[in-house]
């Protein structure tokens, strides 16, 4: 086994339990990061240092929508939103984030609703470092597909508070297609309501440090949470997911997918998930997995799951992790039917993110995915 691949393979025990850590509104409640911490240990803190002062910056990102009939956008403040019952901050640069990004942008699809179009946010950046907090609501029994698309240039530091009514059905897709300066770091919370259902999927492809925490909690039982991730780290890129699912009710369901791929020196990506079963999650069932295909020398995959449980009472939980280069077997079958060896190791790429892509179900958005990570290949594969 390689260096890149042991050190992959290594499983960290959480320094203390995941739900003793902080969450607050308030910056002052957190200490200053050093690097050094648990959480912090992985990530290039030193490039995200403009991101972690306790001050507004004036900088703004340039947003365009297009809204379905019937969702509403608004500007409103922190404390209206608080009172909507979002989840609060559990990090310093989020709290940050929230504390100035001038106002929270609240977009809300009202109750028995059902959009048959995307609710799509297109955020581009200017250059500038911005802080920004998002809102989004969800009525009850309402179905929605909503897009968050980042691009251009910027340092970016978000909160995204999602708040989900009961028997709700939503579609979340985030799309990091940023230029190669572009640093970002956001915090996504959601809220599932009673016998709703979310899937939450992330697309990170593009800037030079990204950094994101997107964590579940339950507001009724019988809720479904469905998280997928997919991420492509060219050579000195920095790709850093984490996952957290608070099972905190009864008979609700977690599966937590993510899928990497790393090509050129220093490409480096992160995944982190962690799962709680507190005591009153009785029959709850959980799963989650991360997969990384290393492409070249140079590359390093961190993939760390971790379980908390605090009952017995469970359908099921349990995790996997894994790290390596190309199956062989795949390569063999292709390439025994004349398929050249290039064309062969694109369509195994290919084969590895489409069961990511093809959850979104919006075929524009798969189209695009699709084309740039063939650009990616074409590149890499010559």
């Amino acid at each position: 086994m390689t260096e890149t691949l042991q050190a992959a393979a290594e499983v960290q025990v959480p320094a203390a339990r995941r739900d003793a850590r902080t969450r607050s509104f308030a910056v002052a409640d957190f200490p200053e990061i050093t690097g050094r911490e648990e959480e912090w240990r992985f990530t290039p803190v030193r490039k995200l240092a403009g991101l972690f002062a306790d001050a507004p910056t004036g900088g703004h990102l340039k947003f365009t929508e297009s809204l379905p009939e019937g969702v509403t956008k608004e500007t409103i403040t922190l404390d209206q939103a608080r009172e909507l019952g979002i989840m609060e901050p559990e990090d310093r640069p989020a709290a940050i984030a929230a504390a100035h990004a001038g106002g929270v942008l609240h977009y809300h699809v009202p109750a028995n609703t059902e959009l048959t179009e995307p609710l799509i946010v297109h955020a581009d950046g200017q250059g500038e470092t911005v802080h920004g907090h998002v809102l989004l609501t969800v009525g009850e029994n309402s179905t929605a597909t909503i897009i968050v698309q980042h691009e251009g240039e910027a340092e970016y530091s978000e909160l995204v508070s999602t708040v989900i009514g009961d028997g709700a059905r939503v579609t979340y897709v985030g799309l990091q297609l940023w230029g190669d300066k572009a640093v970002h770091l956001g915090q996504n919370d959601t809220i599932i309501g009673k016998d709703a259902y979310y899937k939450h999927i992330l697309i990170t492809l593009g800037g030079d440090v990204v950094r994101l925490n997107s964590n579940v909690r339950y507001s009724g039982p019988g809720g479904e949470a469905k998280m997928l991730g997919l991420y492509f780290a060219d050579a000195g890129q920095h790709l850093e997911h984490r996952t957290y699912v608070d099972h905190n009710t009864p008979k609700a369901v977690s599966d937590v997918l993510y899928k990497g791929a790393l090509q050129g020196q220093d490409a480096h990506s992160v995944w982190i998930g962690d799962v709680l079963i507190r005591p009153e999650a009785l029959g709850i069932d959980t799963y989650e997995m991360n997969r990384n295909l290393v492409l070249s020398e140079g590359a390093r995959a961190d993939s760390v799951p971790n379980l908390e449980i605090e009952t017995g009472d469970i359908e099921g939980a349990g995790h996997a992790s894994s790290t390596g280069r190309f199956d062989e077997e795949h390569l063999f079958y292709l390439m025994s039917r004349g398929i050249p060896e290039t064309v062969a190791r694109r369509l195994v790429v290919r084969g590895f993110f489409n069961e990511v892509i093809q959850q979104i179900k919006v075929p524009a958005i798969e189209e695009l995915l699709t084309a740039k990570i063939e650009d990616e290949l074409s590149r890499s594969m010559m």
